[in-house]
Order: C-alpha cells, then sequence, then structure tokens
C-alpha cells in the first residue's frame, strides 16, 4: 500500500520505513489551521487543518502514545525561509517534505519526502539522542502534508502505521 503526497510526488510505504514512523506530534507543535496556528495538544476533531496536497482536511480524531525514538535537531531556516520558524525536535522518522534544492540533489525530483534522519549534516541537522515521548496523533482519513512549526511534514493514517510495526 503506497500513499501518495504533494500533489503526486514523493510516497511511503511501510517497506519504505527504515526508522518508525512517529505516531503523531510533540506537545507544543504548531499546526496550521483555517484558524490559524494552534498548538497540537489543543486540536480536537472537527477542527480544520490546512494541509499541502489538498488545501484543508477534518480531523477524524485526536489521541495520544508513547514512543521511545531517535531524536534530530533542525536549526530555524535551515530546510529554507523561515522553515522552521523555530529550534525544532523531530522524530528520526519523521518524514519531511523538501521542495529546494535537497529534493533535486538528493532523489533527482523538484519535491521529496524525506526521513529527518537521512537530512542529517552534522551542523544545521544533527542527531540529538533518543528520547520516549509522549505524541499527540492527529487522524485523518488520508494521508496529509501538514504545516507543522514552518516546515512541510507528512501525517499518515493509523493503519500505515500499525502495519509498519
Amino acid at each position: 500500500m503506497t500513499h501518495k503526497f504533494a500533489r503526486g510526488e514523493g510516497g511511503l510505504s511501510a517497506a519504505d520505513l527504515s526508522h518508525p514512523l512517529p505516531a503523531g506530534f510533540a506537545a507544543g507543535a504548531s499546526i496550521l489551521t483555517l484558524d490559524g496556528k494552534m498548538p497540537v495538544e489543543c486540536l480536537a476533531p472537527g477542527d480544520r487543518i490546512i494541509t499541502r496536497d489538498c488545501g484543508m482536511a477534518i480531523l477524524s480524531g485526536v489521541s495520544m502514545v508513547t514512543q521511545t525514538c531517535d531524536m534530530i535537531a533542525i536549526l530555524p531556516g535551515t530546510l529554507g525561509h523561515t522553515k522552521p520558524d523555530g529550534d525544532t525536535r523531530l522524530p528520526a522518522g519523521q518524514k519531511v517534505l523538501l521542495r529546494d534544492w535537497r529534493a533535486q540533489a538528493m532523489f533527482g525530483k523538484p519535491q521529496a519526502l524525506a526521513c529527518a534522519h537521512k537530512l542529517v549534516d552534522g551542523e544545521f541537522i544533527r542527531f540529538d539522542g533518543r528520547e520516549t515521548l509522549r505524541l499527540i496523533v492527529l487522524e485523518f482519513d488520508t494521508s496529509h502534508i501538514l504545516y507543522v512549526d514552518g516546515m512541510e511534514l507528512a501525517c499518515v493514517p493509523r493503519e500505515l502505521l500499525e502495519n509498519a510495526a
């Protein structure tokens, strides 16, 4: 099963996962909604989330899980102007949509999804230890690219996460 993102570019399947996909987003992550930026922990079913792939998606559910994962630290502006918009830490398996020179250099495409750990350069993007996190799971009917802390991050349906485990 492959889920397409970003208007047909890139994709993701359970076989593609070298680091497990994070089940959700860490508390404090700022998600772009039709009501403006909202902390992920304040979202509720029915909220209208702005997405790159379809404009807007209705949040169908919210839950919380605990997950242990390697963390990646990204300095502000590393992935483009205000991407991310502040010091950011992501689980190593979090898929990031690249739409700049990195996508072309790393994947030969104008845009591509890459796990955060594949972007490590040791200076602006670096490994930042292993941590057990409480993650807020945003549930949608299909995969989406969400605007999170100024970055474009993949959010996949729960069944893909469960199939990958």
